[in-house]
């Protein structure tokens, strides 16, 4: 077992710290806003409950942070009463943010000065992959580092693996993202065919999602975007962030992302509209919901 940190206790990183506690690690958190700190505290009282990321950082060996943006990274990393106040030399730091490879870099450029060991891990699964243990995490960063890190991680991921060096994580996180959004899209496409068309939603997703068809999105979303469900999951104006920095990695080695391109003006569309917290699969709003034909039998 190990001496462990979790720094950010939101929709993600709050189900993760608590699988740490059950796996019988001794596990210090902290979160920027003190309420929630302390409400996931009661729920584990095991667990201690840091005032400042420094604080949480002195009494680990590895510390895992789950924040919102490249700017949060950078801040809670190097700030005032940060993560790397706190931190003694030889400590590990994880990051499970998803934000620019960039980002990435320059946080570990920033942990190595002070003799502290940085991997970036962004992850994937969604909250209901964090609360049941099963995230896929892609790691980058040294192999000593991961070697230390996996047994920790193993504890709300189903699968990680080491892609490279730092900030390898975060670009594959960006394969990730482009795959996604093409599928939502053409998923949120099929559902408004489908209802356009007089068919049985159920029945037509339930026969083709065991076809090449199929994909986790059709098997857990197709139900929620035929309800007009969306206050859940993983929200638009987080999809949104990603893709900014994966179309500006785009941009920098001169890759071609139509097609992810599109989908982001289209989320921008859904933001505008106010839908920045629903869950991605909101695409299907854009589309017609009614045929100005008949339905066919």
């Amino acid at each position: 077992m190990a001496r462990v940190a979790f720094v950010g206790l939101g929709v993600m990183g709050a189900p993760m710290a608590g699988h740490l506690v059950s796996s019988g690690h001794e596990v210090t958190v902290w979160n920027r806003g003190a309420e929630r700190a302390a409400a996931w505290g009661a729920e584990h009282p095991s667990a201690t409950v840091a005032a400042t990321a420094a604080q949480a950082a002195a009494a680990a060996d590895v510390v895992l942070m789950c924040v919102g943006d490249d700017a949060s990274v950078l801040e809670v990393v190097a700030g005032p009463e940060g993560v790397l106040d706190g931190a003694a030399a030889g400590t590990l730091v994880v990051d499970h943010t998803t934000v620019a490879a960039s980002t990435a870099r320059a946080a570990h450029a920033t942990c190595a000065e002070r003799g502290v060991r940085f991997l970036d891990a962004p992850v994937s699964g969604g909250q209901a992959g964090a609360v049941n243990g099963s995230l896929t995490i892609m790691v980058g960063g040294a192999q000593a580092d991961y070697a230390v890190a996996e047994p920790v991680i193993s504890a709300y991921a189903a699968k990680s693996r080491l892609l490279g060096a730092v900030g390898a994580g975060q670009l594959a996180k960006m394969v990730n993202q482009i795959c996604i959004a093409g599928v939502v899209q053409g998923l949120a496409e099929g559902v408004a065919f489908a209802r356009l068309t007089g068919q049985d939603l159920d029945a037509v997703f339930d026969t083709i999602g065991a076809g090449a068809a199929g994909s986790w999105q059709m098997a857990n979303r197709h139900t929620t975007m035929a309800a007009d469900e969306f206050e859940f999951g993983f929200a638009v104006e987080h999809m949104r962030k990603d893709l900014g920095n994966t179309l500006a990695e785009g941009r920098a080695v001169g890759a071609s992302l139509p097609l992810t391109a599109l989908v982001d003006q289209f989320y921008a569309e859904i933001e505008a509209a106010g839908g920045r917290r629903w869950d991605t699969s909101s695409l299907v709003t854009r589309l017609p919901r009614t045929s100005h034909s008949s339905p066919r039998p």
